[in-house]
């Protein structure tokens, strides 16, 4: 089983995508975004291979424009050297890549233009894809489109645009039940007409369920039976709904105690899960640790090593339990570890503690600092505690002295990197 998060990591420097409205679109300053974009694209590949991520969905700005006449460049041909060494970093870590085009991608519209808008980006989507060298097991996860009143020609439509569809687009292209229009039902019953992979969201079903008295794991199982042994193994979308906001929105963070019920009342590890949950990166790491068959105290060890200063800005006492916990290296208390540390980060941080923790972090920097260097960090830390500056601006000063004097042990640290 492969556990993954989507598009972007979370306190992973160098990794953000770029794009420009359409009025600022020249030849120039679109091989400059794309130059950055797949620069953070191998950044993040090696982040995920480097943490045992195996599965990834790539964010569909990856080409600024790419499907659009905005983008006429041949940016496959361009920049074939980067795709290329790209995708060997994708095979030989093993990671399985996906994209999911967006909500205005519609390939049952009434509308011809919007059909032809939604063909060019499958088409888009696929060159990236091959591009990279993957097989045909890297996805296109497509939800089915509007109902426009009428259900039934909508399905009829997407059928018949379906198979105008170029093969390279078909061999990639999943269908997703969603949280209003088509069910995991009506989902199957497209897919067993066409032919065409389900993928199984447990979140849109919860809000649009299919018969009630049968539950999410026998619609994984009838969804299982659509994937062929060339697509790979089944992928299922898992999310928490997020309940202090509207009806789909996913939660911040995964409940590990409500991810394990799932995880072990699913009984499978035979397909992958891809999580769609706000802290990405962070919840994907959490969740594989919880499942590894073979579990090592240097994994949490490693986790905390990133963690630390953060729950130390949240609850020294906290802290210092995490640590007595971690002190027995012949144990492997995950769920007691990861139980602290939610526990940390949902305590409402204190003046004082942030100032102690950018105390803590300052102390790799006593000794090499220089005087000009020491009286800024004393000064940003004086307006934090006066009320008049900001943590951020803290965390940024140490940001760049860990680069400044290769602190790589702070770079890593989600400390630097969240307010």
């Amino acid at each position: 089983m492969a556990i993954g998060y989507a598009c972007l990591a979370i306190g992973v420097p160098n990794t953000d995508q770029r794009t420009c409205t359409s009025n600022y679109v020249t030849e120039s300053r679109l091989l400059e975004l794309i130059a950055h974009n797949l620069a953070a694209l191998e950044e993040l590949i090696e982040y995920n291979i480097k943490n045992e991520i195996t599965l990834f969905r790539i964010s569909s700005d990856l080409i600024p424009f790419g499907s659009s006449p905005l983008n006429p460049l041949k940016w496959w041909e361009i920049f074939k050297d980067d795709f290329d060494r790209i995708g060997v970093k994708i095979k030989q870590g093993h990671l399985r890549v996906s994209m999911h085009p967006g909500q205005y991608t519609v390939l049952n519209s009434p509308h011809p233009e919007v059909v032809q808008r939604a063909v060019d980006d499958l088409n888009y989507h696929a060159q990236v894809l091959a591009s990279l060298n993957t097989l045909s097991d890297s996805k296109i996860i497509l939800h089915i489109g509007g109902v426009y009143d009428q259900k039934e020609l909508a399905i009829d439509r997407f059928a018949s645009n379906y198979k105008k569809l170029e093969p390279s687009v078909k061999k990639r292209l999943i269908i997703e039940n969603d949280e209003r229009s088509y069910s995991i039902s009506d989902v199957l019953e497209i897919s067993w007409q066409l032919g065409i992979p389900v993928v199984f969201d447990n979140l849109h079903h919860q809000i649009h369920p299919s018969d009630p008295k049968k539950n999410e794991f026998y619609w994984i199982e009838e969804a299982r039976k659509t994937w062929k042994p060339v697509d790979g193994p089944q992928k299922i979308h898992y999310s928490q709904r997020n309940t202090s906001k509207k009806s789909g929105s996913h939660s911040a963070g995964i409940d590990l105690d409500e991810f394990m019920k799932f995880y072990t009342e699913l009984g499978r590890t035979d397909l992958d899960i891809m999580l769609e949950v706000k802290d990405k990166n962070f919840s994907a790491l959490k969740c594989i640790n919880a499942t590894r068959t073979i579990s090592k105290i240097g994994t949490l060890e490693l986790e905390w090593s990133r963690y630390k200063y953060t729950v130390l800005e949240h609850s020294p006492a906290i802290y210092n339990q995490i640590r007595l916990l971690l002190n027995d290296k012949t144990t492997y208390p995950v769920f007691d570890f990861y139980h602290l540390l939610e526990k940390a980060l949902a305590v409402q941080w204190s003046i004082g503690e942030r100032i102690n923790a950018a105390q803590h972090v300052w102390g790799y920097f006593k000794n090499c600092a220089t005087d000009t260097e020491k009286k800024q960090f004393l000064k940003l830390l004086e307006e934090v505690e006066n009320g008049t500056g900001s943590i951020k601006k803290v965390k940024t000063h140490l940001l760049r002295l860990s680069r400044n004097y290769e602190q790589k042990y702070l770079m890593d640290s989600y400390y630097l990197y969240l307010d």
